[in-house]
């Protein structure tokens, strides 16, 4: 049995252009004197139109950061029962803010459930080079898909040949980034976020360096260390200083908490869901939505435990 297929990309301006063609003269006028450029040649249908044609997609949704006039025309036009995303996007060729847009809407998609038991698919050709950047991005990190391409009324699956997690992001993890090692040359103090931490040793600054480029980052980080080493002091002071630090950073003592109520302390539970369950109660992760969640006392060898820090 064939797996659900969503299909998810932007409204590229050759989409607009192809529907522009079929328009009555006054509406593909208005059309192409903001878009610019020249009408497709007869017979093309852009990218958007080529591979609904060709696939089969059980749900369509399409990023648009044109007007919705413009954007409602051209549903109309696709006639594919593809339902239209508008998006407030000032600058198509910014990384950060395509990214922040993309990323919430894919977020949706997961989070109402769009996604649950079926196949991601993203279309790379309509858009900007950096909106396909991002694609590519969240596509094989965050939320893996399978990526089509379309040009000239034939589509196909394109093969990717890389895995960011597997082949890039362990080892940019682990090298130091150029533009990050004046943070090993300064003080704790100095930095934003490390006030608490004392000390002036070179390891204490190698080890802040790290936590802080490990703060930019979305990576979960395994803290090593004897009970009183300071875990959870450097576990706060990542959350503080992350893109997370408006959210709560929740503690949670690993072993001081029973193994019949571990469940439930991480995760939650409903009233009646056990015995001694008299009311609904907020798992650790919900509590931690958007910030940090440090798993602390993770015991993991003789003589050692760890902290986790989750976000």
């Amino acid at each position: 049995m064939r797996r659900r297929r969503v299909l998810i990309c932007w409204i590229g301006h050759n989409d607009l252009r192809s529907m522009a063609a079929s328009q009555p003269v006054k509406k593909r006028d208005q059309l192409m004197s903001e878009l610019g450029g020249r009408l497709p040649p007869s017979g093309e249908v852009g990218p958007i139109k080529t591979l609904i044609d060709n696939e089969e997609f059980d749900g369509i949704y399409i990023l648009s950061n044109y007007s919705a006039a413009w954007t409602n025309q051209y549903l109309k036009w696709l006639g594919s029962g593809a339902k239209a995303v508008r998006v407030e996007l000032g600058n198509p060729t910014d990384y950060h803010s395509i990214f922040t847009v993309v990323n919430a809407e894919l977020g949706k998609l997961k989070d109402t459930g769009v996604l649950k038991d079926g196949e991601l698919c993203i279309h790379l050709s309509p858009g900007s080079p950096a909106m396909t950047g991002i694609w590519l991005l969240l596509g094989k990190s965050r939320y893996p898909a399978t990526f089509y391409q379309s040009f000239k009324g034939k589509s196909w699956v394109t093969d990717v040949p890389f895995d960011l997690v597997d082949d890039f992001a362990a080892g940019v993890f682990r090298d130091a980034d150029a533009h990050l090692q004046h943070l090993m040359a300064e003080t704790p103090g100095e930095i934003a976020g490390f006030e608490r931490i004392v000390g002036d040793s070179g390891a204490i600054r190698l080890t802040v360096g790290r936590a802080k480029r490990a703060a930019i980052r979305h990576f979960s980080v395994l803290l090593l260390g004897e009970s009183g080493t300071g875990k959870e002091l450097f576990a706060r002071a990542i959350h503080e200083s992350s893109v997370r630090r408006p959210n709560p950073i929740v503690p949670i003592n690993c072993a001081a908490i029973s193994r019949e109520l571990f469940e439930s302390e991480l995760f939650g539970h409903k009233k009646g869901s056990f015995t001694s369950a008299t009311s609904d109660r907020e798992g650790a992760f919900e509590k931690a939505d958007g910030g940090t969640l440090f798993l602390d006392e993770v015991a993991i060898g003789e003589g050692t435990n760890s902290g986790s820090v989750w976000v």
